[in-house]
């Protein structure tokens, strides 16, 4: 089958055009496009210029006039509050239609903002619908995040409405939303008129007279309206990520690609058709619930499952393999981390007796870079195909894949296997020149991206190029370090700036990561590089332990440290490492690598607005401080 992907991804490079408009007859189209590529403004491309589509009819309506209106599209789940039920196509397009006609009544128009504040509930996937129905452009802040990000994102989009809810709920207890959106809009210059507040039982809001309105009371008289065409270039949505200037990107992502790509993605990347069911374990508040709770399952006619909880604690480390059980999912989509941390609660799989999982065919992992060792135990406990897979908030699907729908490839542990048709990744030097194979360098795509990925930053172009198109002309910085093997398979290391340098030696964290994971006791592992004088930078090493760990602290830090040197080598310089209980992570799992690094140094450093815990970075600090480091560190 490689060699059938490998025709695949030369086809899409050496003839875009043909490949895309091909895939393009996956839609329906309102008007048809007059260019597949239009490289007219080069390096800013766009695709499928001329045409004319909705993304809403596309994802919802044409299902239901194919006659597939009772099928399930949304299957709630939420152990959290104990509530499971399923929306129909038709269900779905009533309340989507009710939900953007009552939004047109109060003047949202095509091209007009709306801040989607909410949890993991179906009427976030409704908003989300109801503005691509009507061609207002979306951008979903993740539920929960604190009220300065809220407002610096409310005055970068100037949104015409808010929709939110009263409350998320949390394994700790309910998170009141609103006292959280009146805090924001307090501090906003851009003046928000109206904010339709979905009132949820745990907790009732009290609303804002003249500007805030129930959401079920409106529903109520809410007329329906149509789904209006738009032009394939304009945007659908904007999702914000965190920048390096701490003011936060605004990625734009448009109609026509959009809905090609995820289409294309849904069959070929994850071999799901209509009626399959799918599940993204992952939050509308990130572009994996955008593409692959959302959309992608939608435009498919599959049904996507949207899931209230988490891997742990609602109520254990079973929840997963029950639910993928009890709703016969195809294919399951989570971040290691999950993984690693039902791994951590039930290390022998115990949680997997009496579940039937026969009918789930794939499970991918992505979010972040996968450990050969966390690959390697959910093949082991779930005896299924396990596959890694890589891309970004910016690229929007994946980059590099296994294409389990039509050319799979081995799996090789710590790859994310091949590039995606469409893509034309390369390993560069600082250079920019092309490295040897299995030599490590900066991961660039060659322009132009394939549809489906940002094509710029919202109303900002001059960041989007200095971000991403100025380092290497030519080319798109992912902000990666990684190598290619002789095969092709490519390796995601760390970020750029997660390469460290060991008296001259440019190491990856993800290599460390990798190796100290392989201790039996592991669950979980980061390390960072700290600053030396001599050395000008060291590892130094922080591990979370599997429930049970018998080990003395002395016994477990010598053989971690013999473990590193035995595969890294005595270059690694490799002589600090600790236990934690928990490591700081982001929300959506990432481990704050460059925060700690900061602290391990003394450097000031700003409370990250996606922080899960902020109590882990004084963990952090008295550890590191314990090997020396952060206030003792001189």
């Amino acid at each position: 089958m490689k060699a059938l992907h490998k025709q695949l991804h030369q086809q899409s490079i050496e003839n875009p055009n043909a490949f895309w408009e091909e895939a393009a007859k996956s839609l329906m189209w309102d008007k048809p496009f007059s260019r597949v590529l239009d490289d007219n403004d080069a390096p800013m491309y766009r695709w499928f210029s001329g045409g004319e589509l909705n993304t809403c009819y596309n994802a919802v309506d044409r299902h239901v006039e194919a006659g597939r209106g009772e099928q399930i599209a949304i299957q709630y789940v939420s152990p959290i509050t104990d509530t499971e039920y399923g929306i129909t196509y038709t269900e779905l397009q009533a309340q989507v239609s009710r939900l953007a006609g009552y939004m047109a009544a109060q003047g949202v128009n095509k091209g007009d903002r709306v801040v989607i504040y909410m949890p993991m509930v179906p009427e976030t996937a409704y908003a989300m619908l109801a503005c691509a129905r009507l061609g207002a452009i979306h951008s979903v802040v993740f539920g929960g995040f604190a009220a300065n990000e809220l407002a610096t994102r409310i005055d970068d989009a100037k949104p015409s409405m808010i929709l939110s809810a009263s409350c998320g709920i949390e394994p700790s207890g309910v998170v009141a939303y609103k006292p959280l959106l009146d805090e924001a809009l307090s501090q906003t210059k851009h003046q928000v008129s109206q904010c339709l507040i979905l009132n949820r039982p745990q907790l009732t809001a009290e609303l804002v007279e003249r500007r805030d309105v129930d959401w079920q009371s409106a529903m109520a008289t809410a007329p329906n309206i149509a789904c209006q065409p738009v032009a394939a270039t304009d945007p659908l949505y904007v999702l914000y990520t965190s920048g390096t200037t701490g003011q936060p990107k605004g990625v734009v992502r448009d109609n026509g690609g959009h809905g090609v790509a995820l289409s294309w993605s849904m069959k070929n990347v994850y071999n799901i058709e209509a009626g399959d069911v799918f599940w993204a374990a992952s939050d509308v508040g990130w572009v994996v619930g955008h593409s692959y709770i959302v959309y992608g399952p939608l435009l498919v006619g599959a049904t996507t499952l949207l899931f209230e909880g988490k891997p742990i604690g609602t109520p254990d480390p079973g929840i997963f393999w029950r639910i993928i059980d009890k709703y016969k999912v195809k294919s399951f989509f989570t971040a290691p981390t999950a993984i690693r941390a039902i791994k951590r609660d039930d290390p022998d799989g115990e949680y997997l007796n009496n579940v039937d999982l026969s009918g789930l065919g794939t499970v991918f992992l992505a979010g972040e870079r996968c450990d050969p060792d966390t690959l390697h135990w959910t093949e082991q406990q779930l005896k299924k195909p396990v596959i890694d897979h890589w891309w970004q908030t910016e690229t929007g699907w994946p980059v590099a894949a296994n294409l389990m729908g039509v050319a799979p490839v081995p799996v090789k542990a710590g790859s994310p296997a091949l590039a995606v048709p469409g893509y034309n990744v390369q390993v560069v030097d600082e250079m920019g020149d092309e490295v040897s194979a299995n030599q490590t360098g900066n991961v660039v795509i060659k322009l132009p991206l394939p549809p489906g990925t940002l094509t710029t930053l919202w109303h900002n172009e001059a960041r989007y190029k200095d971000s991403y198109l100025s380092m290497y002309p030519g080319f798109y910085l992912t902000g990666d370090a990684g190598y290619m093997d002789e095969d092709g398979y490519l390796y995601i290391m760390s970020r750029i700036d997660d390469v460290i340098n060991v008296a001259g030696h440019r190491l990856s964290t993800g290599r460390f990561e990798e190796v100290l994971c392989q201790h039996e006791a592991v669950a979980e592992a980061a390390v960072i590089g700290a600053a030396d004088q001599l050395k000008g930078q060291v590892p130094l090493g922080l591990v979370v332990l599997k429930k049970g760990c018998t080990l003395t602290d002395e016994q477990l830090y010598k053989e971690l440290i013999a473990l590193v040197r035995e595969q890294i080598g005595p270059v690694a310089a490799f002589r600090l490492v600790s236990a934690i209980p928990k490591l700081p992570k982001t929300r959506s799992g990432k481990i704050l690598r460059g925060t700690m690094r900061k602290i391990a140094d003394n450097q000031s450093y700003n409370m990250p607005a996606t922080i899960e815990d902020p109590y882990t970075l004084e963990l952090v600090r008295n550890v590191l401080t314990r090997m020396g480091y952060a206030d003792a560190h001189v």
